[in-house]
């Protein structure tokens, strides 16, 4: 058996050993938040800095893989101080090696306000990290209104009234999210995010300038 073989069988043993496995799933998380978020950072930031930011290829380039680092870095960051904490958690509780009903709560508390809340020494908080936490905040708002109307745990208790309101709520949210965000956009753009600023921009404000055949159909002015 080489050295190689030996030190691979030696690691297997580590890893699949089952003491050692709430331990090994803090770097696993890790691994997989570094992962992901290059994954979804990357096609994203690719398109948008190509399509509404200026300068060279070299600039955007840099611009897109500080993005996705970032993006990676904050996710995996965030994997391990969650996975750490609920570890923590599981052995300083009132019955030692088992879940509390709050600690996923306090774990991503810590988490959230740690890798996202804090800012920068400049007293900035990075566009990336606004992204993702307005992305989780829009899904736990969905989720929160699907579950107020669960008559089993909500404050809906009507199985009739609870599917009615379950039917229109949609229409009703995605007419309003629309009519607020084009009223923000018209009157109140500096306090839309960048990215939706700017694709708003080359949708609703550009579309009123051109100057000869070329640039109504092939590009903007």
């Amino acid at each position: 058996m080489s050295g190689i073989e030996g030190l691979k069988k030696v690691l297997e043993s580590i890893i699949l050993n089952p003491k050692y496995a709430p331990f090994l799933a803090v770097l696993k998380a890790a691994r997989n938040g570094a992962v992901y978020g290059a994954k979804v950072r990357f096609p994203h930031a690719l398109v948008m800095i190509f399509l509404f930011r200026s300068g060279t290829v070299q600039e955007k380039m840099k611009l897109i893989f500080r993005a996705t680092r970032t993006h990676a870095h904050n996710l995996a960051k965030y994997a391990s101080i969650y996975k750490a904490t609920m570890l923590l958690l599981r052995y300083m509780g009132s019955e030692p090696g088992k879940e509390g009903p709050y600690d996923t709560f306090f774990a991503g508390l810590l988490g959230g306000y740690v890798v996202f809340g804090r800012r920068s020494k400049r007293g900035h908080i990075s566009s990336v990290s606004k992204q993702i936490v307005i992305f989780v905040f829009a899904r736990v708002v969905l989720s929160l209104a699907e579950l107020s109307i669960r008559p089993s745990a909500g404050i809906i208790r009507n199985n009739e009234l609870s599917k009615r309101i379950g039917h229109d709520a949609w229409p009703v949210f995605a007419a309003v999210s629309w009519a607020s965000v084009m009223w923000l956009f018209r009157w109140y753009p500096d306090t839309l995010q960048s990215g939706l600023r700017s694709s708003m921009d080359y949708i609703y404000v550009q579309s009123d300038h051109w100057d000869g055949l070329r640039n109504f159909l092939v590009y903007n002015k």
